[in-house]
């Protein structure tokens, strides 16, 4: 490989096939994982302060210019020089959960067709599933699907291991 000691950085990893970062040994693994997580966590910070430098440079005009046009969320133009500034304030909302319910029982109750109106789901979680008696778990098992996550691999040289 055409790096000094046989030690790509980080920025050569882009030029390489995954299977020559693969080949590499375990100890430039090691480092190359390291440099890569101390350079994520600098972009995050990084990206995190700017963010707060435009919403403290940006938000009030943004906001006035939502007011003026009667509204609480959205996105706004905002004209800084030769910059045009979208600033978006996204809508978030959030439905109270037994209410909703109460009110699909009384639509249901009134001999309406609750999906007309909401989307209904079912969700149980993991933890509750495991609790149950195996009568219950094997009603549900049908129903049921697991799917895996993306694995994940944390590299530390051997005498790190204890710490």
């Amino acid at each position: 490989m055409p790096f000094p000691d046989n030690h790509p950085t980080i920025a050569d990893l882009t030029r390489l096939e995954v299977r020559d970062i693969a080949a590499l040994p375990a100890d430039v693994l090691v480092d190359l994982q390291q440099e890569a997580d101390g350079a994520l966590k600098a972009a995050k910070t990084g990206k995190a302060r700017l963010d707060e430098a435009l919403a403290l440079k940006y938000a009030a005009r943004a906001a006035a210019l939502r007011a003026h046009q009667g509204k609480d969320t959205g996105t706004v133009r905002v004209e800084d020089g030769a910059v045009t500034v979208v600033a978006d304030l996204p809508k978030k909302v959030d439905w109270d959960q037994a209410q909703l319910a109460a009110l699909v029982e009384r639509i249901r109750a009134e001999g309406d067709d609750p999906a007309e109106y909401v989307d209904i789901a079912f969700k149980v979680p993991e933890r509750k599933y495991a609790a149950w008696p195996n009568a219950i778990r094997a009603a549900f098992e049908a129903a049921r699907t697991v799917r895996v996550g993306k694995p994940s691999f944390r590299l530390s040289l051997n005498d790190e291991v204890s710490k």
